[in-house]
């Protein structure tokens, strides 16, 4: 359970924080739910109080483990499927879990083979949207800008090239 002010991921959104917690009635039925103010694009999400955790939220990562994800987009990128269409499903996959080094993942590998290879429409707009929610985690965990927050995970891809 969390607490208005809380800071959560919700997956494929990035973070944000529980600006309040009410009920609200949909379809008939009353059911209490978080409401989100993600720190990307000002957006403003609902969840149900009752099934957040089967959705994937969670408490943003501590201040210590963003050193730990910084490695991770340092590090050399996996060999990647050269089927784009079951390597988008894979990193659609990773990217669904809401776990933090997995999107970390896709995003390295992503930027790398971008660099490389190039990337289709679609994988670009995937490796943004994971860069987003990378971005949008670990400046809500160190509390930086996250201008600054984005150039930091790019030198850190770069450094993985």
């Amino acid at each position: 359970m969390f607490s208005v002010g809380d800071k959560v991921v919700y997956p494929t959104h990035g973070a944000g924080v529980v600006k309040n917690i009410k009920k609200e009635e949909i379809l008939g039925e009353t059911k209490s739910y978080y409401v989100l103010s993600m720190s990307v694009g000002e957006l403003k999400l609902m969840v149900p109080v009752d099934n957040g955790s089967e959705l994937g939220l969670r408490k943003v990562i501590d201040k210590d483990e963003v050193y730990r994800i910084l490695d991770v987009l340092k590090d050399p990128e996996n060999e990647l499927c050269s089927n784009w269409n079951r390597r988008y499903r894979a990193n659609m996959e990773k990217i669904k879990t809401g776990d933090i080094d997995e999107v970390a993942i896709v995003a390295r590998d992503l930027y790398s083979r971008d660099k490389e290879k190039g990337l289709s429409t679609g994988e670009k707009k995937m490796l943004e949207q994971a860069i987003r929610i990378v971005v949008s985690e670990l400046a809500l965990a160190t509390e930086t800008e996250e201008e600054e927050m984005r150039e930091q995970i790019f030198e850190c891809l770069d450094t993985s090239n």
